[in-house]
């Protein structure tokens, strides 16, 4: 299908959205006209004020949306700062057939991507951005890289990012009008709850048996509202859903022309870890000490999901050998990853030359100075503000700083029964048998379980400071507080001991004797 006709069935089905708000308009003021007609003052004033909730979703989803514009985020780098990867991405644009982007960015995401803002529905082209991950550089080969991006840049042959507004649009403004409906459905449903929930402690007060709290009814009007615009997402988001699929198999052609089956393949299949892994990484060890007010060193943010990858390659590589063959949902506009590598992998051999795997973060002239760079971009000034440290010592401190915070709420039990919350008072409650008392003030789900799991962290503390215990970090498993030759199977029978019943503190503070 030529970019006319695509253009065409994007602003058909645009269209098509205004319409069925149109139509809902029209029908509620119909509904509206037959009740001033045939029904009392009382009942056409309520149903005017229902039409009147039930338009404003509609309204506001059909003219308070505009098209997002591409706001060019990320660190522009122009061809004198780094001039290998400009000429790079300008063999790829060759090689695919199109012009270069008129600029390249450097970003924080695990992703590749192009843009352009095009005007006159996608018809006339526009300023060409492409967008490069340096999280993704870090965890690619060049081979690879080029692979991924001659991909986007195959997006630009067949005008992909050019009509992609318009698509766009209609894609945002429904799912806009779903939610405004979801939320106002949801309203009114905590505010009928919260009602009867009012009615029945009113009830229980005087000795009643209160009602049972049912909301089935409620919010119905706007729940229906959401399901016929739901209707009309699943109509937009199937018509889009193979021209969509069809322009990613041919931008993976592209890559396989430009950069070779075998780079293409191997970059494909090393996109589902990156992802995986990148997003481990981030929870797991790039933010694990802000709450102990430390960041790793400058660039390490972006970069230090490398280590990761090394450490953990054995597991990794299960995930490049079963790729997903799903869709990540019903309206993903990629193909399953297992069918684009198997629809390259079944190519004929082209028999290019094997290059160096050398890492993709060689084309940049200063990988160092990019990470830096971006990292403050993305930071906010608070985070920036983070005390830096080497990932040894970030790992020990955050980990003291998590474990204490665990503890919290067995100290504020142990200050509730005994005015000191110390672990010295704490075993002195437990030896008096306030076990149970102790419980009693922790969240009902912990039981015995919080006051062994408190226990645990208020002595790991102690060892800590006494400098009897480190945390030690690691890229293949998780953090692990190191201590003496026999250490971990002592301090578990004597945590044991300690919340039995009766209790037995003795193991426990023999332990903590320097």
């Amino acid at each position: 299908m030529g970019a006319t006709l695509r253009a065409l069935r994007a602003l058909a089905l645009l269209a098509g959205f205004y319409l069925l708000g149109l139509l809902m308009l029209a029908v509620l003021i119909a509904i509206d006209w037959v009740a001033t007609l045939t029904t009392h003052s009382a009942v056409f004033f309520k149903l005017y004020i229902v039409s009147a909730l039930l338009a404003i979703p509609i309204v506001r989803g059909m003219f308070m949306l505009r098209i997002p514009r591409d706001k060019g985020e990320g660190l522009p780098v122009g061809e004198a700062h780094e001039p290998r990867l400009w000429a790079t991405v300008r063999e790829l644009a060759a090689s695919v057939g199109t012009r270069p982007p008129d600029e390249i960015r450097l970003t924080a995401d695990m992703n590749a991507s192009v843009s352009e803002n095009a005007r006159f529905l996608g018809l006339v082209g526009g300023v060409r951005r492409l967008y490069i991950g340096l999280p993704l550089m870090t965890g690619l080969s060049e081979a690879q890289l080029r692979a991924v991006l001659a991909h986007e840049l195959g997006h630009y042959v067949n005008a992909d990012t050019r009509l992609g507004g318009i698509a766009l649009r209609g894609r945002l403004q429904i799912l806009r009008t779903i939610e405004h409906f979801e939320e106002r459905e949801s309203k009114k449903v905590a505010k009928f709850r919260a009602k009867l929930e009012k009615r029945a402690a009113k009830a229980v007060a005087k000795g009643r048996k209160p009602k049972a709290i049912d909301t089935t009814g409620v919010g119905f009007t706007y729940r229906t509202m959401a399901k016929i615009y739901k209707a009309y997402a699943q109509f937009y988001f199937r018509s889009t859903e193979a021209g969509s699929r069809r322009q990613e198999l041919a931008a993976d052609l592209a890559a396989v022309r430009a950069a070779g089956r075998d780079a293409t393949a191997s970059a494909l299949r090393e996109i589902p870890v990156l992802d995986s892994a990148h997003d481990f990484y981030l929870e797991s060890y790039a933010t694990l000490g802000v709450d102990a007010g430390l960041l790793p060193p400058r660039g390490e943010i972006l970069a230090g999901v490398r280590h990761l990858l090394a450490a953990r390659d054995s597991e990794l590589a299960e995930l490049r050998r079963n790729l997903p063959e799903e869709p990540t949902s019903p309206y993903d506009s990629h193909p399953p990853m297992a069918e684009r590598v198997a629809r390259i992998e079944a190519l004929p051999p082209d028999h290019r030359p094997e290059e160096p795997a050398r890492p993709a973060l060689e084309l940049l002239v200063s990988s160092t100075a990019a990470l830096g760079a971006v990292e403050d971009l993305v930071l906010t000034p608070e985070a920036r503000r983070l005390r830096r440290t080497e990932w040894p010592e970030l790992v020990h401190l955050a980990m003291s700083t998590h474990y204490a915070a665990q503890a919290e709420p067995l100290r504020g039990a142990t200050a509730q029964l005994t005015g000191e919350p110390s672990l010295r008072s704490l075993l002195d409650a437990l030896d008096r048998g306030a076990l149970a008392e102790l419980i009693a003030l922790l969240p009902a789900e912990d039981g015995a379980a919080g006051v062994r799991r408190g226990l645990l962290c208020l002595t790991a503390g102690e060892f800590v400071v006494s400098g009897r215990a480190h945390w030690r970090m690691s890229w293949s498993q998780p953090a692990e507080l190191q201590l003496p030759p026999g250490g971990h199977e002592l301090l578990s029978k004597a945590l044991d001991a300690a919340v039995a019943e009766p209790s037995d503190t003795g193991p426990l503070r023999g332990l903590l004797v320097p």
